[in-house]
């Protein structure tokens, strides 16, 4: 049968706009269908822009800093305008890349809402395409649960992009990495920030219980007002304040609402239900090791798989699978192990490998922990009131080392370096016969000694 293409694909985001352009380089014909923009969340209203704006309210804490080493430094005032105009004109200069790479490498893109027809047929706009193979990669959004007024009044991570000036009160519900990062980059900025969160603790089981009592007190420390075991019940607007009613009766009165709660997939508008794609309770898609669905001609990879929800693992999975498909490698898959990750709190966080739960879980009675909590050079002439904490989860039997996490300046750049070690198999004796960079926060991995 002849198809308009050999690979269609659905959404031009991370994991779509790499499947797209390597397979286009492996010489078959491929359609990119997307209804925004391209490069997705993590490009427009994610990643990218929220680590610009975490640099902008670094700054803060280095203007204050730089006086202890000498500096006659005033910053009295921020432009926030100033700095969503800067972004704004950067992610157009990437988006702009994104259109030539994918150009250049011969991928018909077309914009509009696409929609499953059948197996190998998708309508985009009005018009049909067929394709020997599909794949979905559209990803996740916001969501915001069903509370009185939240909705209504309430706003998103997409939109703290777009605010016009920043909060001087924000209220923040939830306590994912979403929801910490913009709390830090709301109070660095001069704002009053109170994070709620139903749970009685921040972050999530994925995060190590030492990483997340250390972040909560940091946070603390700075002046982000922690409401744990709390549930939001209503939010209203007067006039133009927000206010929020909690569990307890309290009411906080803030500038901007911001739910960061969690993200759902994009799936519900894809007609996956009438061409028989299976997916799960949450709408996720469901795949087999091989990111193929029930459907043998449609494929997803991504944040709707409901496996690993990076940039880096969506563009590792879309490569992958199109080298599969055409680039003649049968058994290139990638390992959804030790996956470095980070938290761009303040301070931030990096991880790779076991939590300390996760790792008693796979090996009982047979690890040993190092952990070492101190104050960085960085900020002794300074006198800031920041910690860090590092932690080594190693399997007693087998000297390897199971887990590696971090929170502290710098800790997503330090903990990348590492992560190259768990994955080659590093063990403990491995990081103690190398000699560590002096002075250096991250040398402490390599001096470790203590078992806790």
């Amino acid at each position: 049968m002849s198809y308009d293409f050999d690979l269609f694909v659905i959404g031009a985001g991370s994991g779509g706009v790499r499947a797209s352009r390597i397979a286009a380089g492996h010489g078959v014909k491929v359609g990119l269908a997307e209804k925004q923009y391209l490069g997705g969340t993590c490009v427009n209203v994610g990643c990218v822009p929220k680590k610009l704006m975490t640099f902008a309210a670094s700054y803060a804490h280095h203007f204050e800093d730089a006086k202890g080493f000498g500096w006659d430094v005033s910053a009295s005032t921020h432009d926030w305008g100033a700095m969503i105009s800067a972004k704004n004109s950067e992610i157009e200069r990437l988006n702009a890349i994104y259109k030539k790479m994918l150009t250049n490498a011969g991928v018909d893109l077309i914009w509009g809402e696409a929609k499953l027809v059948d197996a190998h047929t998708v309508s985009v706009a009005g018009q049909t395409y067929t394709a020997e193979r599909i794949l979905l990669a559209t990803g996740g959004r916001p969501s915001i649960p069903d509370i009185e007024g939240a909705r209504e009044h309430a706003i998103t991570s997409d939109d703290v992009f777009f605010l016009e000036e920043l909060p001087k009160r924000a209220i923040v519900v939830g306590a994912g990495y979403i929801a910490v990062e913009f709390a830090g980059i709301f109070d660095r900025l001069g704002a009053d920030v109170t994070l709620i969160h139903r749970r009685d603790e921040i972050l999530n089981t994925g995060f190590d219980s030492d990483v997340i009592e250390f972040l909560a007190e940091e946070m603390g420390k700075q002046g982000i007002d922690l409401k744990l075991s709390t549930q939001v019940t209503k939010v209203e607007k007067h006039g133009e304040e927000y206010h929020v009613t909690l569990s307890s009766g309290e009411v906080i009165v803030g500038d901007q609402v911001l739910f960061a709660t969690g993200r759902s997939p994009i799936t519900r508008e894809l007609g996956l239900e009438a061409v028989g794609v299976e997916m799960t309770a949450r709408d996720m898609v469901v795949v087999n090791k091989d990111d193929q669905t029930n459907i043998p001609s449609i494929y997803a990879v991504g944040d709707i798989t409901d496996r690993m929800a990076l940039t880096p693992v969506a563009i590792g999975e879309g490569h992958a699978l199109v080298d599969r498909l055409y680039g003649g490698m049968p058994n290139r898959y990638i390992s959804y192990d030790n996956i470095a990750t980070a938290v761009f709190s303040n301070p931030p966080i990096g991880t790779v490998g076991l939590t300390h739960t996760q790792a008693e879980q796979q090996f009982p009675n047979d690890i040993d922990i190092y952990k070492s909590q101190f104050g960085s050079m960085r900020f002794s002439l300074a006198e800031r009131n920041e910690k860090t904490l590092m932690k080594l989860i190693v399997q007693r039997s087998t000297d390897k080392i199971l887990g590696l996490h971090m929170v502290g300046q710098d800790a997503p750049e330090i903990t990348q370096g590492f992560a190259v070690a768990l994955v080659a198999g590093a063990t403990k004796a491995d990081f103690d016969k190398t000699i560590g960079i002096h002075p250096t926060a991250a040398e402490e991995f390599v001096t470790m000694r203590t078992k806790f």
